[in-house]
């Protein structure tokens, strides 16, 4: 009997991945070594959610959304009340249907809106998930579930988060009307109201750039290399600001080359963007 009870117990030991496991592959994961923390994750995921999320991001941000997206549905399968599993589910469902066989796109697309407003209504706090959501509204037509007027009714939910955010989706949603006054007033409040963050600084910059202001747009380029100079993203945007508006491209290729080098975390572009941008600048150097 006594032996029966310890190897169920064992058994229910090694269904959940250890914290000293999940502590290690978030570190790596922080590093952006995707590989070696889902390598760390694989041989205890067990029935463990935060397990198969984390190593779902993993695979997600190594460019293999099938396998995001069976770990995605694994954790929402063993925890169906956590907000986030289901916005990265919708993700991984966006990814397939922008890089996958045009013939299922639509479905993957649809997927990945339910997915997004699933996320939201267990959790109008995720501000992550509305924001992906408000993407999907903006730019996804109608018979995808996509419209301008679903991506108005969110904006409340926004400022209720985020008032910067918020100053940021309506700039965005005035731009897709083609009101472009009104998008250059809301992009500048926002970043009136975050003075510490550079991304929105660079927001009005890359928007400037686009419409070939490119002595203003160079200008909240300063501002931001005035606030955090050493920002490996400011690397990233300024080349990006650069390619938008089609000059200083050898510069634009030195700063992707540096971004290429420096430290990353998951909350800034991936190599795999940056790498793409540099083939830009590279072709229209």
């Amino acid at each position: 009997m006594m032996k029966a009870i310890l190897v169920a117990a064992l058994a229910g030991f090694s269904l959940w991945a250890g914290p000293a496991e999940l502590s290690r592959a978030s570190e790596y994961y922080q590093r952006t070594q995707y590989q070696e923390a889902f390598k760390i994750l694989q041989p205890v995921l067990g029935a463990d959610p935060t397990a198969h999320e984390l190593a779902g991001k993993c695979q997600y941000m190594m460019g293999d959304f099938k396998k995001a997206a069976d770990l995605f549905e694994k954790a929402v399968q063993l925890n169906g009340q956590i907000s986030e599993h289901y916005h990265w589910l919708g993700r991984a469902y966006g990814r397939r249907a922008e890089s996958g066989n045009p013939l299922v796109a639509p479905h993957y697309a649809s997927k990945a809106r339910q997915m997004f407003e699933r996320a939201v209504n267990m959790d109008p706090k995720n501000g992550e998930a509305i924001n992906d959501l408000f993407d999907y509204y903006l730019e996804a037509p109608g018979f995808l579930g996509g419209g301008l007027d679903k991506a108005q009714a969110l904006l409340e939910k926004i400022k209720a988060n985020d008032q910067a955010e918020y100053y940021y989706a309506t700039a965005q949603l005035a731009q897709k009307r083609q009101e472009f006054n009104s998008a250059e007033q809301h992009l500048k409040r926002a970043a009136e109201l975050a003075p510490r963050q550079i991304g929105r600084l660079l927001d009005v910059a890359k928007f400037l750039a686009r419409h070939g202001r490119i002595i203003e747009s160079e200008s909240f380029i300063s501002k931001a290399e005035k606030i955090d100079p050493n920002n490996p993203k400011l690397l990233f945007d300024k080349a990006q600001t650069y390619i938008i508006a089609k000059k200083n491209l050898p510069t634009a290729t030195k700063l992707l080359e540096q971004y290429l080098k420096s430290d990353l975390n998951p909350e800034m572009p991936s190599r795999a963007e940056a790498e793409k941008l540099l083939r830009q600048a590279r072709g229209g150097a």
